[in-house]
């Protein structure tokens, strides 16, 4: 197997796995939420809890969906500028495009492990529940590492969709569109 091929497919793996652990977080927020709903419904009372705990999840799901974003090349305003370019244009914007994705990869494991690491609160969720500020903190370097990981796809990554570029230009539109319509 090549550098290229591992690359590829630890970039994959890692792609597999933060989709999971997204989902996991929405179907979590979901189900407290749903929980307090019914216990609403129930009693006539609130959970005080609720809330504040659902929303524990949310800067996992925020920063891991950028690398989600990032590794299925959802960087719309981007294409649209660089289809504006000439080829050789656009392989540079691609280039400037790594090495400022590669350093606010890096930025997000530097700065975040320090976060991570100095965090010491603990979110007072309720009178049971507490959840240590390491939970959320935890987020922010792990998005960087993996931000990196997707990285190794190299040029790959950042292609600005130029193959669909040139089948508009043929066919009159996106990829797979009748001519016409």
């Amino acid at each position: 197997m090549s550098a290229l091929e591992l690359a590829r497919s630890l970039s994959d793996a890692a792609n597999r796995v933060v989709i999971g652990v997204c989902i996991a977080c929405v179907v979590a927020m979901l189900g407290i939420s749903f929980t307090g709903f019914v216990y609403t419904l129930a009693t006539g009372a609130a959970l005080s809890w609720t809330y504040s705990l659902a929303r524990l999840f949310l800067p996992w799901i925020g920063l891991l969906s950028i690398t989600v974003a990032l590794r299925s090349g959802e960087h719309v305003a981007m294409t649209v500028l660089v289809r504006a370019l000439p080829p050789a244009g656009a392989r540079l914007c691609g280039y400037g495009v790594l090495a400022t994705l590669a350093l606010f990869g890096a930025l997000l494991v530097w700065y975040g492990w320090g976060f991570f690491a100095a965090a010491s609160e603990y979110y007072m969720v309720s009178d049971q529940i507490q959840v240590h500020g390491k939970w959320t903190a935890a987020a922010v370097p792990i998005t960087g590492a993996i931000v990196l990981v997707h990285l190794l796809r190299g040029v790959e990554l950042v292609n600005f969709g130029l193959g669909a570029q040139r089948s508009e230009e043929t066919t009159g539109g996106p990829a797979g569109w009748e001519a016409g319509r």
